[in-house]
């Protein structure tokens, strides 16, 4: 299969006017009518009006309409519809109702930083001397360089992960004991988690920066506007091994900014793991707070059902 990037999301959100101003702030660019770029990956975000917070469509990027074929093939093996019109497949995870598109297109190139990678000093290896550490210099806002993945609850795992796995064809990297699963689309470490929860909403988006250092400044400026953003963080993943920082958008969607994510470029060098307890969650950090693992406004959405494409 061959899928190769995650290359944009659309979620619904009560006020997109207000959604808006947060991902504005958050450093990708608006392009008009809801829609966002980040700085590598071109368009990447769409907000639309929905009544509750959710995922309402992902786009995957695949090398040609022979991958079309091959996913509605396999879709139509699971019990899934799906359409192919062009150079787009069309299929809705019928649990959760995310649209889901394969598109022929070419992958996202992300160059490397402008700035030198940055030299730590450490014990018997001094590699800066006689000046302070160049991020400490940055005056520029922090940018985005491109989508790196979501993360979807659903009420029925079983047929969410026959989906996105059997159908679409995205491959596992890890799994956490009895809830969900890491998958990638591409390179990265994973691009899509679906956890089981006991509503369908989308978790967080999570966008690659820089650095760690970038991860601290975005989250510290939008915190100076407003504290009570502050989800969790600064800490560091196990699962993917990347640093993050989650902040909560104000129709209580998260967004994450992240660097230094574990990638996979030959599929028989990396065996995934099965994991629980703190390494589920984090390896290094403050504790996740209660509202990480259960969003607030969870309980007012219990039992709601989002309708295919709705």
């Amino acid at each position: 299969m061959g899928l190769h990037t995650l290359r944009k999301i659309v979620l619904g959100a009560p006020n997109v006017e207000e959604a808006a101003g947060f991902y504005t702030e958050f450093g990708l660019t608006p392009l008009g009518e809801g829609r966002f770029a980040s700085a590598d990956g071109g368009e990447q975000l769409q907000l639309v009006t929905r009544p509750t917070r959710r995922l309402v469509a992902v786009t995957i990027g695949v090398d040609d309409r022979d991958d079309l074929f091959r996913a509605q093939a396999d879709l139509a093996r699971q019990g899934f519809d799906s359409t192919v019109e062009g150079q787009r497949l069309t299929a809705v995870e019928p649990v959760t109702g995310v649209t889901t598109r394969l598109e022929v297109e070419a992958p996202i190139t992300v160059p490397p930083p402008e700035q030198p990678a940055v030299e730590y000093n450490a014990p018997g290896r001094i590699i800066r001397t006689n000046a302070r550490a160049l991020p400490l210099d940055r005056k520029d806002d922090v940018r985005p360089r491109k989508l790196g993945h979501v993360v979807l609850g659903s009420t029925d795992l079983e047929t969410s992960m026959r989906f996105f796995r059997d159908g679409i064809g995205f491959k596992v990297s890890d799994m956490i004991q009895g809830r969900g699963s890491f998958m990638r689309c591409s390179t990265d470490h994973h691009n899509l988690l679906v956890q089981n929860t006991p509503v369908n909403f989308v978790h967080h988006s999570s966008w690659q920066v820089d650095d760690v250092n970038e991860v601290g400044r975005g989250a510290s400026r939008l915190l100076e506007a407003d504290p009570n953003r502050h989800v969790w963080g600064l800490g560091r993943h196990h699962i993917g091994s990347n640093f993050f920082w989650y902040l909560r958008d104000p129709s209580g969607t998260f967004a994450e900014y992240y660097s230094d994510l574990d990638t996979i470029l030959e599929d028989e060098l990396w065996s995934p793991e099965v994991f629980e307890g703190k390494l589920a969650r984090y390896n290094w950090g403050p504790p996740p707070p209660p509202s990480f693992i259960r969003p607030d406004d969870l309980a007012e959405s219990h039992g709601r059902r989002h309708t295919p494409g709705g």
